[in-house]
This record gives C-alpha cells, structure tokens and sequence, in this order.
C-alpha cells in the first residue's frame, strides 16, 4: 500500500481549531511521517500516511478470496482423491488471496516466485479469484 500524503495550516489566529481538524484526521490514518515548517502566519504540516480504511478494505478482500480459494481446493481434493495441499498450496493460496490475480499470466508471475506452477489448476483459480472480487465489488 502506497503512502499518501496531505497537507494542513495551522494558523496562529486560530490554531485549536486547526489543530482539532488535525487530530480527527490523524485518527483515521496510520501516520508513517509528519513535516512541520513555520510559514507566514502560520505553521504547515505535511502528513505523510496510509489509510486505515483501504487497509481493512483490502483484509476484506483477501479473507474472502481466501474463503473461496479453500472452498475450491477442497472440493477439487475431494474429487479427485488428493490432498488440498496438491490443488493448491497454502504459501501459494495466500499470495493469490493478497496480489488478487485476474489473469493466468499474473497468478504465474506469483507462483513461480514462490517456486511453484499454477500451469494444472491456473484458470480454475484465476476464475475464483475473478468470482470473488465480482461479488464484493456488486
């Protein structure tokens, strides 16, 4: 997740409600940084920080691919008389759950970084991955 930023004043005429405007924002963020200088009249904050919100949107999302992805793989296991573990790895089914592959190209540049091949099972899985982000997103 990618810092952003934001600037504020403070203004010397009416620094505690600027400060409180700060402070109600800074609640809602995960602050990585803050630069102050002194300009005229006034102090200049610059806040750099990832929003909390997209980081629980984006647990969201995992933990529902993830769900789906092991309601798959457990259904395939069973069908074909093997372990969940050979469908689809765990290390494996994690990564696909945070990087959301929509693509057979994208889920092979992650399984090959972890030293695996998606070549068997690969559409199946881009198709759940595609199922799952549909339903969330309506």
């Amino acid at each position: 997740m990618n810092l952003e930023l934001r600037t504020f004043s403070i203004r010397d005429a009416a620094a505690e409600e600027d400060e409180q405007r700060i402070a109600s924002f800074l609640r809602t963020v995960d602050v990585e940084r803050i630069d102050t200088a002194y300009a005229d009249a006034g102090w200049r904050v610059l806040v750099h920080y990832r929003d909390l919100r997209r980081r629980e949107e984006q647990a969201q999302i995992e933990s529902a691919i993830q769900a789906a992805l092991n309601g798959w793989r457990g259904d395939v296991a069973r069908s074909q008389g093997i372990s969940r573990d050979e469908v689809l790895s765990n290390n494996l089914l994690a990564e696909v759950a945070r990087f959301a592959p929509t693509t057979e190209v994208e889920l092979s540049v992650i399984a090959s970084s972890l030293g695996e091949s998606s070549h068997k099972h690969g559409a199946a899985i881009v198709a759940v991955v595609r199922q799952t982000m549909e339903e969330l997103t309506g």
